[in-house]
């Protein structure tokens, strides 16, 4: 039995720095204020960029952001930015992650991009089918070794901006990022090399669209999240009210 890390609550994986901070570091905020243990995995440096000067200076884009947003871990694998395929070693890699730190919940990208990487596609696949290799037994050798791990629970976050549709799921939510708001665009700001002071409308973007989130669901920023089940309602009037 490997020693291992203390488990985490919640892993959000990104294709790229900045996905998971695009998508869903409000909910990741949030949970830290809560007092829940967050990892981010980058499957891929994001390099080459056009902007950077090197892989360098993008993990240390990326480990700002993290700090600002208050996540436990993050992690960043040896797969390739512009070349990230499905793959059975991309599968085992991220499933190594799962076994390692043992997270409850698992969040994803939840669709293609359309116009922008196609590695976001291809990291919700990876992503997916780790999901299930972290649980499959005999088979620890492919894994270093490392035990078992079942997932209790995957959702998908959306990363595109400019669509009206909503990925399919079997059940949608809103989480309340209100608190945090400023602190994501925070964390989003730390990537100079990727937003330049020439895409200052994307931190508008990102706020119209936690700020619309929000208002649909009586909050003053939300993010969407898409799980794989339904969501079962045990106590509707809290829920609801």
């Amino acid at each position: 039995m490997k020693d291992l890390p203390e488990p985490l609550d919640v892993i959000a994986v990104g294709a790229h720095p900045d996905d998971v901070e695009i998508g869903c570091g409000g909910t990741l905020g949030t949970l830290v204020l809560q007092g829940y243990r967050v990892g981010i995995i980058d499957l891929t440096d994001g390099e080459p960029t056009p902007n950077s000067p090197g892989p360098e200076f993008r993990l240390e884009e990326a480990r700002k952001a993290a700090e600002i947003l208050g996540v436990h871990v993050r992690e960043t694998l040896k797969l390739p930015n512009r070349r990230l395929f499905d793959s059975f070693e991309a599968r085992v890699e991220l499933a190594k992650i799962f076994r390692k730190y043992r997270p409850k919940i698992v969040i994803g990208i939840a669709d293609k991009t359309p116009m922008a990487s196609p590695d976001h596609w291809q990291a919700m696949q990876i992503t997916d089918a780790a999901v299930f290799y972290s649980r499959l037994t005999k088979w620890d050798d492919q894994f270093d070794d490392l035990s078992v791990h079942t997932v209790s629970r995957q959702l998908w976050y959306p990363l595109g901006f400019k669509g009206l549709t909503i990925p399919d799921g079997a059940g949608h939510f809103v989480t309340d990022i209100s608190q945090v708001l400023e602190k994501k665009i925070e964390a989003v700001r730390a990537y100079q090399s990727q937003f330049p002071p020439g895409k200052e409308h994307v931190f508008r973007m990102i706020e119209g669209q936690n700020r619309f989130l929000g208002a649909t669901a009586g909050f003053e920023a939300g993010e969407l999240l898409i799980s794989s089940t339904a969501i079962g309602v045990r106590d509707m009037m809290k829920v609801l009210l």
